[in-house]
């Protein structure tokens, strides 16, 4: 079996990620209070120590407002951890799989970004998930940074859970309907990787060839499901989705609105829908729409 080092393993990606490869890959699993990813000597240590064919980094300062205010912080996490774990990876021969977001763009384009467009971040999350992009690139070795967005699950800090929540509490919530994305569930994300190590998924444990099939196609790709939609219109879908596997539950009325009357620290793109394209053409796989997914997701829940 391959080794693979997964960092940020108590978040929503991690988690599953490490799940996704139980029983394929010797999964060496880290959360933050057993690998901070703002501590570079213990990130050096670690990988010099497990020696791993594959890191998979999965965690990141994901506070977007916060960041605003906390620009040092999210530099540490998003932007210098990135480049450590490269320099490593370099250095024992592994492959780096990082994920970075659809923030590194202003969302001013009207059509699906690429990955070539010009980046342009608008706040302090977007700019320091850029320059770990950049500080991977910079490392020289194997690598995939899979840019993906609006990422959610059924564990952790995210907009389904936040929906849900508040859904319970109130009788009317207020959803910004003028920002464009594609909803990515943290279980999509970790059926990509292993998809991506092994094409026909389930069938045999990934091995060395496998790697440097990945390690050939190095570079920057965009990870998102397909389709689109607003916030607006994915709070719906959640609550759609919800009411018919929990019919006691009290649906709140959603009330669309625009970006203007949600101010918050950080601005965000107005457009952050991702073309998959490239993704699939190197390696004949892609996340499906985000409508299942969102129903996956759904089902995981305890009611």
């Amino acid at each position: 079996m391959i080794r693979v080092l997964v960092t940020g393993a108590g978040g929503q990606v991690g988690a599953e990620v490490a799940r996704a490869l139980e029983g394929r890959a010797e999964v060496a699993a880290r959360d933050r209070a057993a690998l901070d990813l703002a501590d570079p000597k213990a990130l050096a240590n670690a990988v010099r120590e497990l020696r791993p064919a594959l890191i998979v980094n999965a965690g990141g300062y994901t506070a977007v407002d916060r960041a605003e205010s906390e620009p040092t912080q999210a530099h540490a996490v998003n932007a210098v951890a990135p480049g450590v774990l490269a320099e490593e990876a370099r250095r024992v021969g592994a492959l780096l799989v990082h994920f970075s977001t659809d923030y590194v763009f202003d969302g001013s384009k009207r059509t699906p970004y690429v990955e070539t467009d010009p980046t342009g971040p608008l706040g302090e999350y977007g700019r320091s998930k850029l320059a770990g992009e950049a500080a991977v690139a910079a490392a020289g070795g194997a690598h995939l940074v899979l840019r993906t967005s609006w990422v959610y699950g059924p564990r952790g800090r995210n907009f389904l859970l936040t929906m849900l929540r508040a859904g319970a509490e109130r009788q009317e919530l207020r959803v910004v309907d003028d920002q464009r994305g594609a909803p990515t569930s943290s279980l999509q994300l970790a059926s990509l990787v292993a998809r991506l190590l092994v094409p026909e998924e389930g069938v045999r444990e990934p091995g060395e060839a496998d790697l440097e099939r990945l390690k050939a196609a190095s570079g920057t790709y965009h990870a998102t499901a397909a389709g689109e939609t607003t916030w607006h219109g994915f709070a719906q879908a959640i609550f759609d989705g919800w009411c018919v596997r929990l019919p006691t539950y009290r649906r709140p009325r959603l009330i669309a609105i625009p970006t203007s009357e949600y101010p918050t620290p950080a601005r965000r793109p107005a457009n952050s829908v991702l073309s998959n394209a490239r993704l699939e053409a190197a390696f004949g796989t892609r996340i499906g729409d985000w409508a299942p997914g969102l129903e996956a997701v759904l089902s995981a829940l305890p009611r």
